[in-house]
């Protein structure tokens, strides 16, 4: 169900994002982005920790339903406070900005962003797995929002509504969260509420925050200040192709967090190994042909959905493909490992150490070389991630390097698929062709030599499905 989630992030702004980018152009875009990047650093604020503490805190503690409430509502109440102080400074900026004074309507639209994440209390929905809960809830959402924007936007003025429908879509249906949350938690006042004993690993989850939204989203802010809109729309172009990768990368590992954290409170070794392992081998065998084949057809699939005026997207675009590999595996030793086995400081000083890097890389290459600056510091950031929790991970002995590296059916399949399509490339067809016949000789040929080598997890996972399909075909026989 997350892989399903994470496919309609990716298929849902497909069907929208053409139209939208060809009405609004790159300015209309960069504005509605940088509109968004400011409002999600002060949510940001208004959620501290907490999306990634809460499934900690709830996920070890989901059997005992008083104990989960008490949990539950005690952070909630420190969100809440947060909450209002992040929407008192949201205002008063938006009173003395003069970048967002100018586009008012906008900034006060995408502010819903900060009280609509704080009610949705979605850690917990993840800690409790309710995977398909979220799913449909988001799908539907989603749907909504992209329907809007095909009816109601129709020209380059109409990117505060985009703005608006982008937040829409991803928090808006946080209000059903709060609505369902009755049935699942108590709401009965508790005598004494310890609020203290989750700020400091709050705190600490805060930093991871703000350490990752700087390496993820400082760049198109920093665009819309130092260079122009127009490099803003082709930066946040490339990082939100990226960003929709790197969440079907992530879709095992994400769902895994809430079990490795019950694996641990558990003491089941060998069940958190294992599924350790399974989501490090996902990621091998997942992100190395997106990576491939992102790099191979830019400017094809570029051309095909968003139209020649964004040819500016392709460089910065490429630039950060390959780090889709580095996110993967720092996701897997920090989300399924570190963070499970309480070792969350050595995940706040990889993401540091990541936002230095990003941080400088931007200042110096930005004002010179535009969204291709921004692209370099965000891949530098991600390698420095990387390499800094590879050292803590080592460190520890908990699971040796060696164990981790990436299987060899995969580097073999991974040749026979390049080799498959390449030649598309130099083919007199239409992109529309180019794109559809590249794109099934790379990933049939890809998928067909990690069966025929018997990679174990495609393995396992075809005889599974195999077995469910040829259950059903017999019950309905019966």
């Amino acid at each position: 169900m997350n892989a399903l989630l994470n496919m309609s992030s990716f298929i849902f702004p497909l069907i929208a994002f053409p139209y939208i980018s060809r009405i609004l152009l790159p300015q209309g875009v960069g504005k509605a982005a940088f509109a968004v990047s400011v409002a999600t650093f002060f949510s940001l604020f208004a959620q501290l920790g907490i999306p990634v503490y809460g499934i900690k805190a709830c996920a070890g503690v989901r059997d005992d339903k008083e104990t989960l409430s008490r949990t539950v509502q005690e952070i909630v109440i420190l969100n809440a406070v947060t909450c209002f102080l992040s929407c008192l400074f949201y205002g008063i900026c938006l009173s003395l900005v003069p970048g967002m004074q100018k586009d008012k309507i906008l900034f006060l639209l995408v502010g819903l962003l900060i009280p609509l994440n704080m009610i949705g209390v979605e850690w917990l929905y993840q800690a409790l797995e309710q995977y398909s809960y979220i799913t449909l809830r988001s799908m539907l959402f989603k749907a909504i929002a992209i329907i809007g924007m095909l009816v109601f936007i129709h020209k380059q003025e109409d990117y505060i509504l985009y703005g608006f429908l982008t937040v829409f879509a991803s928090s808006a249906s946080n209000i059903c969260n709060f609505i369902k949350l009755r049935q699942i938690i108590s709401f009965r006042m508790f005598p004494k509420y310890n609020l203290r004993k989750h700020l400091r690993p709050i705190l600490f989850f805060f930093a991871m925050s703000c350490a990752v939204t700087v390496y993820t989203s400082l760049g198109e802010m920093m665009l819309g200040l130092l260079s122009s809109s127009e490099q803003a729309g082709f930066y946040h172009t490339a990082a939100r192709i990226k960003s929709v990768m790197v969440s079907l990368i992530t879709a095992l590992g994400d769902v895994l967090l809430p079990r490795a954290v019950y694996y641990v409170e558990q003491g089941l070794k060998e069940h958190f190994l294992t599924i350790v392992k399974q989501a490090m081998h996902f990621v091998y065998i997942a992100s190395p042909p997106l990576i491939i084949y992102i790099l191979l057809f830019a400017p094809e699939c570029i051309s095909l959905l968003l139209g020649k005026s964004y040819t500016g997207t392709i460089l910065p675009l490429r630039i950060l493909m390959p780090a889709l590999i580095l996110i993967g595996i720092s996701g897997v030793i920090g989300n399924q490992i570190l963070i499970p086995l309480g070792k969350e400081r050595y995940v706040l000083y990889s993401e540091l150490g990541g936002a230095s890097a990003d941080v400088l890389l931007n200042i110096l290459l930005i004002p010179s070389i535009g969204a291709a600056g921004a692209a370099i510091g965000a891949f530098s950031a991600e390698a420095v991630v990387l390499l800094i929790q590879l050292f803590y991970l080592n460190r520890l002995g908990i699971i040796t390097l060696r164990s981790l590296r990436p299987p060899a059916a995969m580097l073999q399949a991974l040749l026979a698929g390049t080799a498959s399509c390449i030649w598309v490339k130099y083919i007199p067809l239409n992109e529309f062709f180019v794109i559809l016949l590249s794109f099934i000789l790379f990933f049939s040929v890809y998928a067909a030599g990690l069966f025929l080598k018997r990679d174990s997890l495609i393995y396992e996972y075809s005889k599974t499905i195999c077995k469910n399909l040829r259950g059903r075909v017999q019950w309905k026989k019966d």
